[in-house]
């Protein structure tokens, strides 16, 4: 018997990630409905494969399918993120604990070199760097925890709060709130300190949650 050829990339899965990043770029607003035969003719391709890329994203929540109605880009609510939230301090804060017990030297000086970079993009007033580094710090932390299953939830999660038009960066005095909370988890990583961990990376979370609401509430009142 002879070998089966692995087939290249999946056309739908290649369509899934080019509206994953229009959805992310919000060039595919939230609640707005989804023209597939637009998308279909823009991109060359035939509806079925369109069809499911958008039961990829449905099923990662950045879609959702109404029945006789087509496909909308999911709208999250406030009480959505506060739902989110709260499960991905948990699920970041059980990656902190675990991280502090078997995080080896070589792994806890690649964290300290993300965070140095952290400190040159908030002295820079880098937003845009600070949130690559600030991604890279949290990945490197799963990564360390070794759990996949966890990390994959993680990701998901984190599609979902893309979804928000606001980004918690951009409220006063956030950045360098954010550079010491990671500045308390690094410490406490360092000291192997689990409990310190994981007390430090959700009370980070919430408090990225808490500066989402003060931009939400004042766009609000200048509406």
């Amino acid at each position: 018997m002879t070998a089966s050829r692995i087939a290249p990339l999946a056309l739908y899965q290649e369509v899934a990630e080019r509206l994953r990043q229009r959805i992310f770029a919000h060039e595919l607003k939230p609640g707005t409905w989804v023209d597939e035969q637009a998308l279909a003719e823009d991109y060359g391709i035939s509806r079925t494969p369109l069809r499911e890329a958008l039961k990829v994203l449905a099923s990662e929540g950045l879609v959702t399918l109404k029945p006789r109605r087509g496909c909308y880009v999911t709208e999250i609510s406030e009480r959505d993120l506060d739902e989110v939230f709260k499960v991905m301090a948990m699920l970041e804060g059980e990656c902190a604990r675990i991280s502090a017990t078997r995080a080896t030297e070589s792994e806890l000086a690649t964290l300290k070199h993300i965070h140095a970079d952290l400190e040159r993009a908030a002295d820079a007033r880098d937003i845009d760097r600070f949130f690559e580094a600030n991604q890279a710090f949290h990945h490197t932390l799963q990564g360390i925890a070794d759990n996949r299953w966890l990390q994959h939830v993680i990701e998901d999660l984190r599609k979902v709060i893309k979804l928000s038009r606001h980004h918690s960066l951009f409220s006063d005095g956030r950045l360098e709130q954010s550079l010491a909370e990671h500045r308390a988890i690094l410490d406490a990583l360092s000291a192997r300190d689990a409990d310190a961990a994981e007390l430090h990376m959700r009370a980070h979370i919430r408090s990225g949650r808490e500066a989402l609401a003060r931009i939400a509430e004042a766009r609000n009142r200048a509406a």
